[in-house]
């Protein structure tokens, strides 16, 4: 939870900041951010992958093997994140040109992404270092390296988003390239911190092996389909901003206030289905499959406690948490009712995402993606439905929250109770 808290601290800064430079700058932050992050699903979905293997292995305490399976990792991800991100160096204006209606926006976005994007290697890289910490059941360097990434953005989004501390005033581009500097430390700690601690020589970490095109090989066997489930849920958000884009600046700026607070509030609920994934499957590799369901009945109840009182405490206090993001009374009362809509989205996704980790926990990332697709086509229908079809306000927009809540939780709940995961091998 603190590690994610610090991650979100890095967008709710991105976004509070740009909120007080323009409409045009924080629209274009949610456009280009999104696009970012949807690109480094590749890499969250790969590492998904890792943490439920070495959580495996961890339970069947074969340690060298985590050792091979995290160095492999490291190869795959430096190749594959290094292309990415000349490819969108390259082309990423000519990929989101279609897309954005706004000249405005799309220019922001642009400038935003050119920036953003050099810190893919660094944020994937340190995301096999969390994923290795999870797996391991160690999350302790994870919250350091996390708070030092989202103290280093702070500083650098006060100084160079306005111009303060001796940077140049860079706007929205200051935004991107902070980000990308705070993941390159955070990054560096990891490093640092991992090579000198004795109590982790066993995992046999950092001895450079050849590439081994079998365990990176096994590795994508059970990470593609998380791959593939993770950009397309992006990618269908994105898909999502660009449906309210066409809407128009202020209400895009509106979203992307509401997406930040949704994934601020959502913390607890993520770090729990997390380490719900981990606890699956390291029971299941020790032998107790028959502790998956009441393990999963525990963390959900858990979750949903949890996000009931957050919810309820959110309730009263719209007009800060909104203020924090923007000081525009325009802007902050055109939210109010957004920021109560997904109030009850966050309560109901507490419970369902414990559910669908679970499902990934069991290592058929397959079936996860299948649930993953049936339930993104309902979302974008529903979406298209609302914003583009019927135009309705962007606050009945939203309500596909609790569609894609509601449809991920029933599915997943279907596996869990009727597939035959029980056992199987990974």
């Amino acid at each position: 939870m603190i590690s994610l808290l610090a991650q979100n601290i890095v967008n709710v800064t991105d976004t509070a900041f740009l909120g007080h430079v323009g409409e045009v700058e924080l629209g274009a932050s949610a456009i280009g951010g999104l696009f970012y992050v949807t690109l480094f699903m590749v890499a969250y979905g790969f590492t998904t992958g890792i943490q439920i293997l070495i959580a495996r292995r961890n339970g069947e305490k074969d340690y060298p093997a985590i050792g091979s399976i995290f160095e492999n990792g490291f190869y795959f991800l430096g190749i594959s994140s290094i292309l990415i991100t000349i490819l969108i160096v390259f082309f990423g204006a000519l990929l989101l040109k279609p897309f954005i209606a706004s000249t405005a926006v799309f220019e922001a976005s642009t400038v935003y992404l050119k920036y953003r994007i050099f810190g893919l290697f660094f944020a994937s890289s340190a995301l096999l270092f969390r994923s290795f910490y999870t797996g391991i059941a160690f999350t302790k360097y994870i919250s350091i390296s996390a708070a030092i990434m989202a103290g280093i953005n702070v500083i650098l989004d006060y100084g160079m988003i306005f111009g303060k501390l001796g940077f140049p005033e860079m706007g929205i581009a200051g935004a991107g390239l902070a980000s990308s500097i705070s993941e390159a430390c955070a990054l560096l700690f990891f490093f640092a911190i991992t090579a000198r601690k004795a109590h982790l020589a066993k995992y046999k970490l950092f001895t450079f092996v050849k590439p081994d095109f079998s365990i990176i090989k096994s590795t994508l066997d059970l990470s593609l389909y998380i791959m593939i489930q993770f950009v397309l849920s992006h990618a269908v958000w994105f898909g999502f901003f660009l449906m309210i884009e066409k809407m128009g600046e202020t209400s895009l700026a509106v979203s992307n206030i509401i997406r930040s607070i949704y994934m601020l509030l959502m913390i607890p609920a993520w770090a729990m289905s997390s380490a719900t994934s981990s606890i699956v499957s390291s029971a299941i590799g020790e032998g107790f499959s028959n502790q998956v369901i009441p393990i999963i009945r525990k963390v959900l109840l858990l979750s949903m406690g949890v996000m009931l009182i957050i919810s309820i405490l959110a309730a009263f206090i719209p007009g800060f948490m909104i203020s924090i993001y923007t000081n525009d009374s325009n802007l902050l009362q055109l939210s109010v009712a957004s920021y109560y809509i997904i109030l009850g989205a966050v309560f109901l996704f507490s419970a369902t995402i414990v559910l669908f980790n679970g499902v990934l926990g069991t290592g058929n990332t397959r079936s996860a993606l299948v649930i993953e697709v049936v339930t993104l086509s309902l979302y974008l229908v529903f979406a298209w439905l609302l914003a583009v079809k019927l135009r309705q306000p962007i606050e009945i927009v939203w309500l596909c929250e609790y569609l894609y809540s509601i449809a991920i939780g029933i599915l997943s709940w279907i596996y869990l109770k009727k597939g035959n995961w029980q056992g199987r091998v990974i």
